[in-house]
């Protein structure tokens, strides 16, 4: 699998191509990157390759990881790069992979400085200068609404300027306050609909806290990107101007969008 991928990437003799059979199957399970344009989709798949060849892939619990996962793994984590550049995703190289959700022992203090030790069950999380980790379904079986890749790189991208804060480090000419209102403001405003009850479009774990809001929106700004625009347009706007990609402006709307 590995010597394959060199050999795409011209690191072997007789360098061979990803036929065009394997990018369109790959790529017909990533329906919402139809907005890209042909240029855009081209420019994807190298960064995709380029990036298989600078991260290591570990598959957990007997996962074997086929050129397919590999393959959609990387086309979606650079899809949120792909006009920023790679180098967003420098200083760590692992990527582990579970077959469907996993446990992670978590160990907190309270405030009385009590231990209190349990299990936390997830579809993946990322570690600040350390691995992705994320949780793979076969087709048919992945949680509704949930984009697990795009949401732990999104977190990545977070942490570039350290923390996960919701507040990533912004590209040139973009400002951080009108991005700390845009996002204060949507924020207080969506946990205000969950606390009420409300159903969103949005997944409501957004309302967990500003890193975890980022993260989700960024899932629906690639998703539904129709939905984000007509409920936070702000919001909508850092996002295209953040990821230099617009794509409502290529997506068909749907015939109806849901608050």
């Amino acid at each position: 699998m590995l010597k394959r991928i060199r050999r795409w990437l011209g690191l072997e003799r007789n360098p061979a191509e990803v036929p065009a059979a394997q990018w369109d199957r790959v790529e017909r399970g990533l329906p919402f990157l139809d907005f890209l344009t042909p240029p855009e989709r081209i420019r994807l798949r190298a960064l995709a390759l380029e990036f298989l060849a600078s991260k290591e892939f570990h598959g957990a619990r007997g996962l074997r990881l086929d050129d397919d996962i590999l393959l959609s793994i990387a086309l979606q984590a650079c899809l949120l790069v792909l006009d920023i550049g790679l180098e967003a995703y420098a200083g760590w190289v692992g990527i582990v992979v579970y077959p469907g959700d996993f446990v992670i022992p978590r160990r907190e203090f309270d405030e009385a400085g009590v231990v209190h030790e349990y299990e936390d069950e997830v579809l993946g999380e990322a570690w600040e200068g350390g691995p992705v980790l994320v949780a793979w379904f076969n087709e048919g079986a992945h949680p509704p609404g949930v984009n697990v890749v795009i949401h732990e790189f999104a977190h990545k991208l977070d942490m570039e300027n350290g923390g996960v804060d919701g507040l990533p480090r912004l590209r040139a000419g973009m400002s951080r306050s009108a991005w700390a209102a845009a996002f204060s403001e949507a924020f207080d405003a969506f946990r205000a609909e969950v606390d009420r009850g409300a159903q969103t479009a949005i997944d409501p774990y957004a309302a967990e806290d500003p890193g975890e809001f980022f993260a989700v929106v960024t899932e629906t700004f690639f998703e539904s990107p129709h939905h984000l625009r007509a409920r936070f347009p702000a919001i909508y706007e850092q996002l295209r101007r953040f990821y230099g990609l617009d794509p409502a402006a290529a997506a068909r709307s749907p015939p109806e969008d849901r608050t």
